[in-house]
Formats: structure tokens, C-alpha cells, sequence
């Protein structure tokens, strides 16, 4: 968000075969876990010509169903539906979608819940696979472009389905029986003469690949428990938020037990890529930095409403690939709705957006949205663009794998990738090119700017200059708190490299970072 010697092949890895299966198939199971956590489960069913699985994501907490047509190893058409993954495997989906492969482009017939469709023509490379994250059944069509005798590497397009942009994988041969693919993180796989997928890991994430007979019971997911914790001195209300787009957004709205008149709120915001009302990362056991603050803050009589994500959890909107200005009106939506409640008071609501959430939350300060103050938590003060190139410049300077040679024409294929995604990709082709410098010189509520020192996704020296864009503007009530040894997410991390967080030995927001930002809400949201 590298590189591994090669080794000698011999004839007995012919990956170049196309699933050589038996006419009627096989099902099975390919389940990827960190530790005793299971992050995904995906069951296929496959034959020569033809790929059918369901995709369990944990961590975005959907279920994929898709099928897949093959023609001589190649995908032509792909058909695909996402569900909540706690719901109804078998109910209405929020969305779904036909992929044709043509030539170097997708055609793609996207089918929303209440019957409307859209199509678009998105360019890719010839050939291109597709592929959703995390699936290793569709890794497996790329492994079939590895012919047996390939040079050291294979470069293979891939069809981002969610994000409709084109990477390109890197194939490796490690030994007789193994491979890398190099897509984003580096995979290590033991594969079959066939080539099926019988294991492997991801090291960097510390993730674990197993091969397995179907079950149905592993694709079951129990749905999320957002109540309160036995004892606590507020209530968690289950709610509906609408929007002005049609549909709703889910959420908990925490509120202290004993109220003396209007009390103030707090919206929470979340990071870029779609996220549950928690801003939970399974891959980081136990990071559920909004339900940590919601709790903190709920003791210090101050309401929350934290919010699914558009196509998250009970969230509807699915689908369309929103802009983070887009996704600001959810927000907005939030403001609004809470306002109307009869225990909050609509003169004292704040926003806390953390990452992308950072961009949010001084956009609509600097709109007039009506809020009382605003909390910027890794929030970005240069474009898009300089900031997806430091982090592919600081993966690929990290990367073990990756000769200190062959870094600099690893970084160019970055910038083309960049370049392309660019243009395929709503949200990213909006992300590149705003500035957050320009919406902060017009924010005039208080303002509450934190930083980890050792975040390598969004520089630590972004805080301040931040801060000088709002103080440039007239505001002179911004406070900027820089942290030791706090990483991105606001954990003890004196490296803060994002490849290293699925080790993380602590994963909650740092005590310090809690007690400084409840303090200051207090100060500022309380008479």
C-alpha cells in the first residue's frame, strides 16, 4: 500500500495448466488466518472452464459470491455479488455486477438493490485477471499464466473488482513446488502440480494460507456486538441514519445514563477504505479505536455516534466508488440527524475524523457545517498524490526482497501504477489532486490536531503544517500534540513501518493519546 531469488524449475511445476481437474470439479476451501484469527474463507468449486466460490472477508465484513468463465486458462466473464457478511448468504444483495473481458478493456453492468443499472468501460492490460482482495482462488488464475520454463519473473495485469484499477503482479519462482506473487504485500505459496494452492503466508502480515475441505459452518460470521460493556455508565441505541442519497447508514449512539439537560456529541470519522462504525483492522487483534474512544468518552459524559461506512455492515450505499467529498455528506447526514435527537445539543457537536476521517472533518468545518469544534487524528496537510508516493517510495526502500539497485525502477512502475489508477479510480482521482491546505485555511472552530511521530502513511510533519494552514486563516484556537513512538493508528510503535502492524504487541489507542483528546473535548464542548 519485493522481490525474492529465483530458483531453478523443473518439469514437474507445469502451472501453465489450466485447473486439470476432474470434469465435475472439486470443492474446497482456502482460508487465511493470523494466529487463531481467521481473516477470510473463501470456498470454490472448480473445473477447466469454469470458477464459482463465496469470499468470507472478516476484515471488510462482506461476503463475495462470484463465478467465473474461463476460456484456454483466461477469465472472459466474471459475475459477482456482495452481501453483508453477517447477513443472509442466500438474501438480496447490496450490489452486483457482470465483467467482460475484452481486448485490454472490462465492460462492466453494475445492478444496484432497487434496479437500477449502470455501465462503464474501464481500460486494463490484455489478459488482465481479475481479482478481489483477499481471494487465493483467483490467485490461483494468476499462477496459471506461469509457464513451466518462465524467466526469473512474470509480470501478469490484474482487475481490481473493488476499485476498478489494473495492477500488475509479479510472479516468482521460489523452488520446484513453490511461488511468489508480489501484489502489494508478497505471497509465498506451495502449490500443486496443477496448480492449486495448497498453502503458504503472507510474512509480511504474519498471515498464514491453508488449503482445506469445504465446510459450511467456517463461512458462517456472527454479527458484531456494539452494546455496552456490563456497568458502564451510558446506553448504546442501535440506530438508522438517512441520508439524503436514498438510503441509510448504521450506527450506535452511545449516551451517558444520567443527563442534566442537552449534553454534548461527537460524530466519529473514519479512515479511507471501508470501515465498520469501530474502525476495526482484524489484522491488528483487538484495534477498535471508536469503540475505545465512544467508551472513554461516554464515562466523561460526552454522546457518540459512530457510523458504518456507506456498504459496510447494516450501512446500504454500496457500490459507485464515492469520493471523499462524497463521503463527507454521509457525515453531514450524521450532523443532521443527530441534532434532531432531544438529548443532544446541536450547539455542541464536535467531529473526530482519524486518517481520511482527517481530511472529512476540516472540509466540512471549512463548508459550515455546524459544529461546535473539530479533532484531527493523522489527518494529511499535502495532495493525495505526494502522499501515495512517500508511502510506495517507503515500502519499496523497506521491502527486504528488493535489491537497493532495483529500487529506483521499482518506484517508476509504482508511478505508473499510480498514473493508472489515477484514472480508473473515482476515488483515488480525487484523492491525488485535493489539497487539504486550502479547505483549512477557512476552518474557524477550535481545533484539535494529533500525530503520531512514527506514522509512515501520513508524515508526522504534516501536523503542524496543518495547524499553519488554519492559523493562516484567522483561527488562532488550534492546538497540535505530536507523539513519541505512536504509528498511524495511535499505538506504541517506534518503527510505525505499516507492514509490521499485524505484530504489533499493543493494540489500543495509547492512554496518552486518549487522555489528551477527552480533555480537550471536554474543555471545549463543556460550559
Amino acid at each position: 500500500m519485493s522481490r525474492v531469488r529465483s530458483a531453478v524449475l523443473t518439469a514437474g511445476l507445469a502451472l501453465a495448466m489450466a485447473f486439470p481437474t476432474q470434469a465435475g470439479g472439486q470443492t474446497e476451501m482456502l482460508v487465511l488466518t493470523r494466529g487463531v484469527d481467521t481473516i477470510s474463507v473463501e470456498r470454490l468449486h472448480r473445473t477447466p472452464t469454469r470458477l464459482e466460490a463465496e469470499l468470507v472477508d472478516r476484515i471488510q465484513k462482506v461476503r463475495w459470491s462470484y463465478a467465473v468463465t474461463l476460456q484456454d486458462g483466461r477469465a472472459v466473464r466474471m459475475e459477482n455479488a456482495i452481501r453483508r457478511a453477517d447477513g443472509d448468504p442466500s438474501g438480496p444483495a447490496l450490489q452486483e455486477a457482470t465483467l467482460r473481458f475484452v481486448g485490454d478493456s472490462v465492460l462492466i453492468e453494475i445492478r444496484d438493490p432497487g434496479g437500477s443499472t449502470r455501465t462503464q468501460r474501464l481500460g486494463s492490460g490484455p489478459g488482465a485477471t481479475p481479482f478481489l482482495n483477499p481471494s487465493f482462488a483467483l490467485m490461483e488464475l494468476v499462477l496459471a499464466r506461469l509457464p513451466a520454463a518462465a524467466p526469473d519473473t512474470l509480470s501478469v495485469p490484474v482487475f481490481m473488482v473493488a476499485g476498478g484499477q489494473t495492477l500488475m503482479a509479479r510472479v516468482y519462482h521460489l523452488a520446484p513446488d513453490s511461488v511468489a506473487i508480489a501484489l502489494g504485500a508478497e505471497s509465498r505459496l506451495w502449490v500443486a502440480p496443477d496448480g492449486r494452492i495448497l498453502g503458504g503466508a503472507v510474512p509480511a502480515q504474519g498471515l498464514t494460507i491453508t488449503r482445506a475441505p469445504a465446510s459450511d459452518a467456517a463461512l458462517h460470521v456472527p454479527r458484531p456486538d456494539y452494546s455496552a460493556p456490563e456497568g458502564a455508565p451510558y446506553l448504546a441505541e442501535q440506530v438508522s441514519v438517512p441520508t439524503t442519497l436514498g438510503f441509510s447508514l448504521a450506527g450506535t449512539l452511545t449516551l451517558p445514563r444520567e443527563r442534566r439537560g442537552l449534553v454534548p456529541a461527537v460524530v466519529t470519522i473514519t479512515g479511507s477504505g471501508g470501515q465498520d462504525r469501530d474502525e476495526e483492522i482484524p489484522l491488528v487483534r483487538g484495534y477498535r479505536p471508536f469503540r475505545q474512544l465512544a467508551d472513554t468518552l461516554g464515562r466523561a459524559g460526552i454522546a457518540v455516534l459512530r457510523m458504518d461506512d456507506r456498504g459496510v455492515g447494516g450501512s446500504g450505499g454500496a457500490g459507485g466508488n464515492p469520493t471523499t467529498a462524497e463521503l463527507a455528506r454521509d457525515i453531514a447526514a450524521g450532523i443532521d440527524w443527530l441534532a434532531t435527537r432531544p438529548e443532544i445539543d446541536p450547539g455542541r457537536i464536535a467531529l473526530v475524523g482519524h486518517s481520511e476521517g482527517g481530511v472529512i472533518a476540516p472540509l466540512l468545518a471549512a463548508e459550515g457545517s455546524p459544529v461546535r469544534a473539530i479533532v484531527v487524528l493523522a489527518g494529511p496537510s499535502r495532495t493525495g498524490r505526494s502522499i501515495l508516493e512517500y508511502q510506495n517510495r517507503y515500502a519499496i526502500e523497506r521491502a527486504p526482497t528488493i535489491r537497493p539497485e532495483a529500487r529506483d525502477s521499482a518506484f517508476a512502475v509504482a508511478l505508473r501504477m499510480l498514473d493508472s489508477a489515477t484514472a480508473s479510480n473515482r476515488w483515488i482521482a480525487w484523492f491525488a489532486d485535493y489539497d487539504p491546505k486550502l479547505a483549512a485555511a477557512r476552518v474557524r472552530v477550535p481545533t484539535l490536531i494529533l500525530h503520531g511521530a512514527t506514522d509512515r502513511q501520513v508524515t508526522a510533519d504534516q501536523a503542524e503544517e496543518l495547524g499553519a494552514a488554519i492559523r493562516a486563516g484567522g483561527n488562532r484556537d488550534v492546538t497540535v500534540v505530536v507523539f513519541p513512538d505512536a504509528n498511524h493508528l495511535f499505538v506504541q510503535d517506534p518503527d510505525g513501518n505499516p507492514a509490521g502492524y499485524s505484530n504489533l504487541p499493543e493494540a489500543e489507542i495509547r492512554g496518552d493519546v486518549i487522555g489528551t483528546l477527552v480533555a480537550w473535548l471536554v474543555r471545549t464542548l463543556t460550559p
